[in-house]
């Protein structure tokens, strides 16, 4: 009886050793997946690669003043360019929750937007009328084309899109179905650690309080 008990206690202590292997390997595993990892580019440096469902969230999600604001309210953006220090066009993933807008419909006058769909099932809304988009498909917005565009998340599950974005300087954004304009900036950036800030008014010049 002692030498069978002893058996059974070193396969216990194996099958113990043997999970708790799995498990560091496991851990291990899903924190190189989930953090930042390091991949070998064209010219042999090394870069930085990272998971976009996971990147920090922008610290200033929403710029619109109310009641404009809340359209945009379960909208979440997680800036994926800046992470890598890219400075002449933005990368957002963005995820909408049902009901949730990308933006109010606008378009611009010199930065170009490009969207590709992730997860889900949004309706863009343009002046050629409304499109129902699924994951795979995509769209694309030139600048001073005078078509102004939104997404809108009209189904009943989330919405994840990928939204790219050049930064040509001394761009404006037109709204037209809604009283806003966009106040220039003169003596500081439109864009800080936080995220764009614009400054908006009334199409009468009158600014929101």
């Amino acid at each position: 009886m002692r030498s069978w008990g002893v058996r059974a206690v070193e396969r216990a202590r194996m099958r113990a050793s043997r999970a708790s292997a799995c498990r560091r390997t496991s851990s291990a595993s899903s924190r190189s997946t989930r953090w930042a990892r390091l991949r070998v580019v064209g010219n042999n440096r090394l870069r930085p690669v990272v998971v976009a469902a996971e990147a920090p969230p922008r610290a200033r999600q929403n710029v619109y003043p109310e009641p404009f604001a809340r359209a945009v309210a379960g909208r979440l953006k997680r800036p994926l360019g800046d992470i890598f220090g890219l400075r002449n066009f933005g990368v957002n993933w963005t995820r909408l929750e049902p009901g949730a807008a990308t933006a109010l419909r606008h378009h611009h006058s010199k930065q170009d937007e490009f969207v590709f769909v992730l997860e889900g099932r949004p309706t863009l809304i343009t002046d050629e009328g409304e499109f129902a988009l699924e994951p795979g498909t995509c769209a694309g917005f030139p600048a001073g084309n005078g078509n102004a565009h939104q997404l809108v998340n009209r189904s009943p599950s989330p919405v994840v899109v990928l939204e790219v974005g050049d930064r040509t300087a001394g761009d404006t954004a037109e709204y037209p179905d809604d009283d806003l304009a966009i106040l220039p900036f003169t003596d500081t950036s439109s864009q800080d650690a936080s995220g764009p800030r614009l400054r908006f008014a009334h199409k009468d010049g009158r600014p929101y309080e």
